[in-house]
């Protein structure tokens, strides 16, 4: 069981991250389109299902019940009680009526959204920020764009990394970092002035990196180390995206 879990983890890794990112948005638009909510969470269980084969299902379940029940109940509580589309009532509070129309609504705007923070999870833990970048470049997008992008995707760990070094060269010069709110409040504070300067030294060096190797010189075709291939499996996984997108139009034209 353990080497089917490997290879099917080593499987998605080496899928393209266009097919990656063609898939998240098919099945988010997809379920968000479609009338019912079912649909919505039964995806949802194929992506709880798809990160436990890759080793990321416990990751995916907090992040699911930590963002998604507080997200369900206040729209349950506001469309449900009070959307103005509600004509057939399930349910009476005293104080407030909950409708079926504005329950379902609820139900499919939920599902869409821990759909997208799923699968896009899911996506960052199996694709690397450079791949990423790189299909994005080798499909015809802006080699600035793409820097853009990489560099947002990058400023979190960046951030964190920069965090963490600094923490424990505070901590060997015997600044305390733990115990009480009040004593990790006094040690972040020392924390802000050196990460700050770090991050604008970074910068600096990286913009003086990139003008002494020619980016954004025009009338060169930009090359890159990292070549993203796209497969067989590729090809079939778009297609069948598209087609659960188009499935999911059928009901409304309908």
């Amino acid at each position: 069981m353990e080497n089917i879990n490997n290879s099917i983890a080593v499987l998605v890794r080496k899928l393209n991250p266009i097919t990656k990112l063609l898939i998240v948005f098919c099945l988010g638009i997809g379920c968000l389109i479609y009338p019912l909510p079912f649909v919505g969470y039964g995806v949802l269980c194929l992506l709880v299902i798809l990160g436990i084969l890759i080793g990321q299902g416990k990751q995916v379940l907090k992040l699911i019940v930590g963002f998604g029940i507080p997200v369900t109940l206040m729209l349950l509580f506001i469309q449900g009680l009070y959307s103005p589309n509600n004509k057939t009532m399930i349910a009476d509070f005293g104080f407030a009526q909950m409708g079926l129309e504005g329950t379902m609504y609820a139900l499919k705007i939920s599902s869409t959204l821990l759909i997208f923070l799923a699968a896009f999870y899911l996506m960052l833990q199996t694709t690397k920020n450079s791949e990423t970048v790189a299909a994005l470049t080798q499909s015809g997008l802006n080699m600035k764009l793409g820097y853009l992008i990489l560099a947002s995707l990058n400023v979190v760990p960046q951030m964190q990394r920069k965090v963490k070094v600094i923490q424990e060269a505070q901590e060997s010069r015997g600044v305390e970092t733990s115990g009480s709110f009040i004593q990790r409040t006094k040690a972040f504070l020392p924390l802000i002035g050196p990460v700050v300067l770090s991050s604008l030294t970074d910068a600096q060096e990286r913009g003086m990196t990139l003008e002494t190797r020619g980016f954004g010189i025009s009338g060169d075709k930009p090359t890159s180390y990292i070549k993203v291939e796209t497969t067989g499996l590729d090809i079939v996984l778009r297609m069948i995206a598209i087609c659960f997108l188009i499935s999911s139009l059928l009901p409304r034209i309908l």
